[in-house]
């Protein structure tokens, strides 16, 4: 398990009645738990016993934990529930920072807002201070510079979000659009206003009319669509962010209105993390929670370690020329987090960036402020990204199109490599 305090189990406990409690409280908090689970659960305990307190949390993880990503938030509704002894404190810090007389304001943990709004079910837990459990309390706000619940959302970090709040989310994502321009080729089509003079088509057209000119005929440059090619993080450190970016390409991937929406020829997505997954049929799925069921099934490294340089050799070998053939957009979604030899690294790396028309990095650990390349992992791939943009909350994902419009726009590229430099 985490660093949590230890737990006290109580002498007597309700053993049917307390899981089943707390079989609820994950339910609420997003697990998919039923009653044949919680029969089972009831059953490995009776059997495991209470003798060990790291028995009991694998058994009870065994019998309600069936995805990786449910990891998180089963050890965070384990931890409040089992008579944490800062029970309170924990659940006050991740419902209610603010409240004075508690504790300090502090960001809640992965997860542990979740999973306290499922034990508390919207309702204040026992202990306030009088003055806030009163009826009738006017409390003043100056709303002239709050931010809608939407606008709120856009700058919310994806780790800290509540259940409700994911939902929200993932719907606001369905919305999103990445818009990408034409690109001119060197090929010409027919024009009646074209700028350029199409003279095999004119004189085919004279041969007509017994050599006669009659107009001339003209053409345009013609223009296609880029791919647009998405490679995924989905290590331990990355799993609730590459959850939600898999949404926002979901979404891309299935507009409706094709090219007059989105602009892109085909949409391409893998995943790695020790090892590199092709999920681009799972996204073709128009239902998104099936097709990243489907993905998630298909990559069985989710929530691993993290393998970048191995995955990204892999891909530049097997898949760059199937999918990057015609100057493809590539979204590179990563912290960058890699114990790799860094020449492996930045070769891959370079080789990537003159594989594709442009490369943009989406790293998360942009959300924090004064955020430096100290990582060696990050050092190596920094020089050869064109673009390198934080990738933790929505708003990041929609200054996505301003970056796909101006390729001269770098990010926070040009502000680390003067760092790497001084």
């Amino acid at each position: 398990m985490a660093d949590y305090a230890p737990l006290t189990l109580p002498d007597h406990p309700k053993l049917v009645a307390n899981l089943t409690h707390f079989a609820r409280a994950l339910r609420k908090a997003g697990l998919k738990v039923g009653t044949g689970r919680v029969m089972g659960a009831v059953e490995a305990v009776a059997a495991a016993g209470f003798t060990s307190r790291r028995d009991f949390y694998w058994c009870l993880h065994a019998c309600f934990v069936s995805r990786p990503e449910e990891r998180v938030v089963f050890a965070q509704v384990f931890r409040l529930y089992w008579r944490d002894p800062r029970y309170l404190e924990h659940m006050m810090a991740a419902m209610l920072p603010a409240i004075r007389g508690v504790q300090q304001e502090r960001a809640a943990k992965p997860a542990e807002k979740r999973a306290a709004e499922a034990l508390l079910q919207g309702q204040l837990p026992e202990g306030l201070p009088e003055e806030s459990q009163e009826q009738g309390t006017e409390i003043e706000i100056d709303a002239s510079l709050t931010l809608s619940a939407e606008e709120r959302l856009k700058t919310l970090d994806f780790e800290q979000m509540s259940t409700a709040e994911l939902e929200q989310t993932k719907r606001m994502l369905a919305r999103l659009t990445l818009p990408v321009k034409p690109m001119k080729t060197r090929r010409h089509l027919p024009a009646p206003l074209g700028a350029r003079a199409d003279w095999r088509r004119t004189m085919r057209g004279a041969c007509r009319t017994g050599g006669e000119l009659h107009r001339i005929a003209l053409t345009r440059p013609a223009t296609r669509y880029p791919n647009l090619v998405v490679l995924c993080d989905i290590s331990g450190s990355m799993s609730q962010y590459s959850r939600m970016v898999l949404q926002f390409l979901h979404a891309v991937a299935n507009a409706r209105g094709g090219r007059k929406t989105q602009g892109w020829a085909n949409v391409h997505g893998f995943t790695f993390g020790t090892r590199l997954t092709n999920i681009t049929r799972h996204l073709r799925q128009r239902d998104v929670d099936a097709a990243l069921a489907a993905a998630g099934a298909e990559a069985q490294d989710w929530e691993g370690g993290t393998r970048i340089g191995d995955c990204l050799h892999g891909f530049n070998r097997d898949w760059s020329r199937r999918v990057m053939g015609q100057g493809a957009v590539v979204l590179l979604v990563t912290d960058g987090l890699d114990r790799a030899a860094p020449e492996d690294l930045s070769r891959e790396m370079q080789r990537l960036q003159r594989s594709a028309r442009h490369l943009i990095w989406l790293n998360p650990l942009m959300r924090w402020e004064g955020f430096a390349p100290r990582a060696q992992g990050i050092r190596a791939m920094l020089p050869h990204v064109d673009s390198f943009r934080a990738g933790h909350n929505i708003a990041s994902l929609e200054a996505l199109a301003d970056a796909l419009s101006r390729p001269e726009d770098s990010g926070e590229k040009a502000r680390l490599m003067a760092m790497l430099q001084g």
